[in-house]
């Protein structure tokens, strides 16, 4: 009788223990949903400046066109939502309509002709965690690569 009785009282409890755990639960979802949006598109960013850059750099003629380079900047980002569609690139500062810039220098890395190849990239506008995540970023990422043969290069 007694173990019914104290049975009865504790009815509700795995309710409110949910109802105080949801938030959150719901925050971590949310914040490994963004991190993972953000790693990917870290990743990317990472391999498109180096497509773009060996490109560059393996040209016999070294005369890299920054118009090639951002098509194939272009396609190894062409999985992220806001860069679906997009044919040309920026070489100024990205915005939400122009989310991808690309730019070549010519360089010198260690006494040899090189590329340098920037590109950045601003993400999608995802849910902000205060002091955490953004929710939008901007990545920049570069990468310089000697010439081919040491071909002197000069950027179109």
């Amino acid at each position: 009788m007694r173990g019914k009785l104290f049975r009865g009282h504790s009815r509700g409890g795995s309710v409110i223990e949910f109802a105080l755990l949801l938030p959150w639960v719901l925050f971590l979802f949310v914040g490994a949903f963004d991190w993972g949006f953000y790693a990917h598109a870290l990743i990317s960013t990472e391999d498109a400046t180096r497509v773009a850059a060996l490109y560059a750099a393996n040209l016999s003629n070294g005369n890299p066109k920054t118009a090639t380079a951002c098509t194939l900047v272009l396609n190894e980002l062409s999985i992220a939502a806001n860069v679906a569609g997009l044919s040309s690139c920026t070489s100024g500062t990205v915005t939400n309509s122009q989310p991808v810039g690309v730019s070549l220098t010519c360089t010198s890395l260690d006494s040899l002709n090189a590329v340098q190849v920037a590109v950045t990239y601003r993400t999608l506008q995802l849910v902000p965690i205060p002091g955490l995540l953004t929710g939008q970023t901007t990545l920049y990422r570069t990468a310089e690569i000697p010439m081919n043969k040491n071909t002197s290069c000069s950027v179109s």
